[in-house]
């Protein structure tokens, strides 16, 4: 066996001479102990009896009482009895400094700490203490000092840093990467003409002019009440951007809509039927209701069956993920990026369970996170899934029971957390309209000659966008999914002119699907 490095057994003798001296120091919570802190087996052989017969209750140790509970431990005896335990006990006791435990503690703590980075990781320590140097007495000189005014934890950061130096460098190829402003504008610029920053349209009139629809990288929060239809409405969306036609009743005919994007919709409340239902509905324009009950007007059965065959050929997929973790989200990202190339990822609900608490507090080692730092670590999550991905992320929250009296309509009604919405890149809250709505836009709604509104989205976040802190008045059909704007205002109900923007659709040459 070789040489034992980092190891002071000074400060080892004058540790174990004060738990014999007063065992009590075994109860101070800010103490841990363990046996691997002792590297002669005599030494752990002393401690271990010392501990195990405090915690068995002993009212007094001394080496009788020790040397009766290792009777029925020969093996340890003999060590004990071959280094003249009772002797060295008396010793140790005799010349422990009990108001200088803290610092033989902390020593012996450290020199552990410095031992199991050199035997365990197999690193070398010497440019922090070097244990052989004999000859350069000021080095270590102020190799000891630096250890005595520094814990434990400063000196596992110092030696954990250098990992992550190494780290950064060599396996996240990290460099230096401030740079002159206008350093690739020229490309920038070029690529903006080119390609705008535009993403797949969103259904729903005015909703693109705001967002400049589903853009790639971005995740987008929209909440509501329970029962206004952020869940519908979030399956008309998937069903928007994977299926190529949708029923036009104003037409009264089917009409192309774009290209097949592949689009995954993952449930975690809803089963599967639940959404097929509501999908048929959407892209039909036949009331969920008549499905559900089979009552059908003349010409909705076969408007069903279309959309079944749409839907069939088209890459739109569904997952129910109802107990998640933060890792269930991220696997299903990577699976539906590698395998099926999903592009659009919709999750129905954020929302803490019992699960994703366990998974946080072990990740994090902080027992009894709050409800708002897990919802907070959920959202920061799937930001940086969709700009690792290269993919668009839309998700829903509740809200909680402010909004009932709210006149401004933010982050600050999101039910758990409000920080939920720092990381979002575009943020609404859906709401069912009350008596001064309606007293103030039915007029509005006249003078425009346009049906009166039923439901209001306030965007009350809009990362590099035009158009925030205002409300979309809407015609909400929640029977077919569909919800279409028709006018926006103020907070204070002053119109708002925009134009509806249409983001057209150039089918692919080839199906990605």
């Amino acid at each position: 066996m070789g040489k034992v490095r980092y190891v002071d057994i000074p400060a080892i003798v004058q540790f174990i001479g004060c738990v014999y001296t007063n065992p009590s120091l075994l109860d101070n919570e800010s103490y841990s102990f363990t046996l691997e802190d002792f590297t002669e087996e005599f030494h752990q052989v002393i401690f271990g009896s010392i501990y195990n017969l405090h915690q068995l209750g002993a009212t007094e140790i001394n080496s009788l009482t020790i040397e009766d509970y290792l009777e029925q431990r020969p093996k340890k005896l003999a060590v004990y009895k071959a280094n003249k335990g009772a002797e060295y006990l008396e010793k140790v006791k005799e010349n422990c400094q009990l108001a200088a435990f803290n610092y033989y503690y902390h020593k012996v703590k450290k020199m552990t700490l410095l031992r199991m980075y050199n035997e365990k990781a197999g690193m070398d320590l010497s440019w922090l203490y070097d244990i052989d140097n004999i000859f350069d007495q000021k080095k270590k000189q102020a190799q000891e000092d630096w250890l005595d005014n520094h814990s434990e934890e400063e000196i596992a950061d110092l030696i954990n840093d250098k990992i992550e130096d190494v780290r950064l460098k060599y396996v996240d190829a990290a460099t230096e990467d401030i740079i002159q402003a206008d350093e690739g504008a020229e490309e920038l610029w070029n690529e903006l003409q080119v390609t705008p920053d535009i993403g797949y349209p969103l259904y729903g009139d005015l909703i693109n002019t705001i967002t400049r629809g589903a853009r790639l990288g971005k995740f987008y929060l929209r909440s509501a009440a329970t029962n206004v239809g952020k869940s519908r409405a979030m399956v008309a969306d998937a069903c928007n951007i994977a299926c190529d036609e949708i029923y036009d009743p104003v037409q009264n005919k089917w009409v192309p809509n774009g290209t097949q994007e592949p689009t995954i919709y993952v449930m975690t409340e809803q089963i599967f039927s639940e959404v097929q239902t509501m999908m048929w509905a959407f892209l039909s324009a036949v009331p969920e209701d008549h499905i559900l009950t089979n009552r059908y007007a003349p010409g909705e059965i076969e408007r069903i069956a279309r959309a079944r065959e749409i839907i069939k050929r088209s890459p739109l997929y569904l997952k129910e993920l109802h107990d998640f973790s933060l890792k269930d989200i991220e696997n299903v990202v990577k699976l539906a990026v590698r395998k099926y190339k999903v592009r659009y990822f919709f999750l129905d609900y954020i929302h803490s369970n019992m699960k994703i608490l366990s998974e946080v507090s072990s990740r994090a080692s902080v027992k009894g996170l709050r409800e708002d730092n897990v919802l907070f670590m959920i959202s920061v999550r799937l930001k940086d899934l969709a700009t690792d991905n290269g993919i668009f992320i839309m998700s829903s929250t509740q809200l909680n029971a402010d909004y009932q009296n709210a006149s401004v309509y933010d982050q600050n009604l999101l039910r758990g957390a409000k920080a939920i919405a720092d990381k979002i890149d575009m943020g609404s809250i859906m709401l069912r309209l009350n008596d001064s709505d309606i007293e103030m836009i039915k007029p509005l709604a006249a003078e425009r000659g346009i049906e009166m509104p039923n439901l209001k989205i306030s965007i009350y976040k809009n990362r590099r966008g035009r158009y925030n802190h205002i409300l979309l008045w809407c015609n909400a059909d929640l029977g077919t999914c569909r919800i279409n704007p028709l006018f926006a205002t103020d907070y204070g109900y002053n119109i708002i002119e925009m134009e509806n923007y249409k983001i057209n659709i150039t089918p692919r040459k080839e199906s990605a699907f």
